[in-house]
């Protein structure tokens, strides 16, 4: 869509169409009612929250998604605030951001009930990015952290994490069960803090687009293209035929790689142990590839603002079409062999069920949300060159279980394959990097991405010297554990290994 016709990009609503391959605009009042009013003019027009985040000005800003473009909506605060209104009630994942915005700023969410810190785990003294050296108001330091706790005969909790018996990311589950069966999953997150946002600031922008390309190491095209195309914004840099085609390779590249590895991990979790085997030296090969060809196994800092660090060769070309080629033909008996398998099947069918009304609630994007009826994908919803060339196809279904969320990954992985060998039999080239201009203002610009699991938001302010004032990166994750955790009740505590792969959230991506 282009959303031309849409009443939120015109002036008479106070929204300003502003260039970009996908529409989008910045809306900023010093009116918290206004700033309501907008949210709830948004959301009643079916608008997704993507994030919400504050910044060092001070100011809120949400990222709301509509199908004709994207929102950027913005409340300045004075220096001196102490709250901000919740936008909770109209989009309920705004909670855990607020929240967030409580730990590190000390500012307090109006009309949010929930206060319990989110990724404070009692280490500070006063908030880290606070503009005002006031204490925090939360639990005393040291208490443990207040589940939510469900009563009855027979209830009991099963604490699991941060820890776990594996080499992955830390992260707490609290489940409440009677029996196997799960009534209520809690999680807990924060462990992976690193400070983000603070780390952006005053960096240059090459420093600043190392840091992007790391905050979630399985993502790094995908949040150095948002980044990228948020400076190029910001600083109205034209981007060359050749990049562009560049790009988006490498983010189908990562897109597939990525399925690969859950596909493998759903049939390890469902019992069928050599599908690790079977899948994984599928990504290996890819990333061997990416080694060979771009510098890095997982595509780090292969693309920056204003380009990308390596072009295209026709004999690179032809590598890429070789790979392609091999891919589909073992991805399609791999799909063929997990059709056919009752034991898979029987694991996946009605385990971990997000419905359709559950995932609109939720706002979810990406594969999960796909899976449940939510047909938001921003390379099929706006015509973003040069991937709309070649009619990139909606995956959906609408059951919402594991075997939903395992279909649509293998059809993503045949369209991504399909995009890609387009892609590269019809790359213009050269691809070129544009020079960086220095503004003589602070200037802001904001970029998005369809990303693996789902929509990869990139917000960035520069000051003059082409110095960051303040960024923010977001994928969709911190919205993936909201749907993990509708979907894991009813079922065994067995079954939640393979209900938390199906949706695979980035803890990194997160804790920022």
């Amino acid at each position: 869509m282009e959303g031309d016709s849409s009443p939120f990009f015109s002036p008479e609503t106070g929204f300003d169409r502003l260039h970009g391959g996908i529409p989008h605009t910045f809306l900023v009042t010093e009116s918290p009612d206004r700033y309501l009013a907008q949210a709830r003019l948004l959301s009643s027009n079916g608008a997704r929250l993507l994030t919400l985040w504050s910044e060092s000005l001070p100011a809120i800003r949400a990222a709301i998604l509509l199908r004709e473009g994207l929102v950027l909506l913005s409340l300045s605060l004075p220096k001196d605030a102490v709250s901000f209104p919740s936008l909770s009630s109209i989009f309920p994942p705004a909670a855990r951001f607020e929240r967030t915005i409580h730990d590190l700023f000390g500012l307090i969410p109006d009309g949010l009930a929930d206060l319990r810190p989110w990724i404070d785990h009692g280490l500070w003294s006063h908030p880290p990015l606070s503009h005002t050296p006031s204490p925090l108001t939360r639990l005393a330091q040291g208490m443990d952290y207040p589940f939510v706790r469900v009563r009855g005969d027979g209830v009991h909790e099963i604490p699991v994490g941060p820890v776990h018996a594996g080499i992955i990311e830390p992260g707490h589950f609290r489940f409440s069960v009677v029996g196997e069966k799960v009534l209520r999953l809690e999680t807990r997150m924060g462990y992976t803090h690193k400070g983000i946002a603070r780390l952006f600031r005053g960096r240059n922008l090459p420093e600043a687009a190392r840091l992007a390309s790391r905050i979630s190491g399985d993502s790094a095209v995908a949040t150095s293209l948002a980044f990228s195309k948020a400076v190029e914004e910001a600083l109205d840099i034209e981007i060359s035929e050749g990049v562009r085609f560049v790009r988006a390779i490498l983010l189908e590249r990562e897109r597939i790689a990525n399925h690969l590895a859950d596909l493998g991990a759903l049939g390890n979790d469902a019992g069928l142990a050599v599908a690790l085997s079977l899948f994984h030296p599928l990504r290996e090969a890819m990333h061997r590839i990416n080694l060979s060809l771009f510098g890095h196994r997982l595509l780090f800092d292969s693309v920056v603002p204003g380009g990308v660090s390596t072009g295209l060769s026709g004999a690179m070309i032809e590598t890429l079409l070789l790979e392609n080629e091999r891919l589909q033909a073992e991805v399609s008996l791999l799909e063929r062999i997990y059709a056919d398998h009752g034991g898979l099947q029987d694991r996946f069918q009605n385990t971990g069920i997000l419905s359709p009304e559950v995932a609109g609630r939720l706002g979810i994007g990406g594969v999960a949300g796909r899976a449940s009826g939510q047909g938001w994908d921003l390379r099929v919803d706006h015509r973003e060159d040069p991937v709309h060339r070649f009619a990139p196809a909606l995956a959906l279904d609408h059951i919402g279980d594991v075997a939903s969320r395992v279909r649509i990954r293998f059809f993503e992985i045949f369209e991504s394959l399909r995009l890609t060998h387009a892609l590269l039999t019809s790359f213009p080239g050269p691809d070129i990097c544009a020079t960086i201009p220095d503004p003589p203002a602070p200037r802001e610009g904001a970029g998005i991405v369809e990303g693996f699991r789902g929509e990869v938001l990139g917000w960035v302010r520069i000051l003059p010297g082409k110095i960051l004032a303040d960024a923010h990166i977001a994928d969709g994750s911190p919205l993936l554990w909201h749907a993990l955790e509708a979907s894991v009740p009813g079922n065994l505590v067995a079954d939640f290994p393979l209900i938390n792969k199906s949706f695979n959230p980035s803890y990194s991506a997160s804790d920022l």
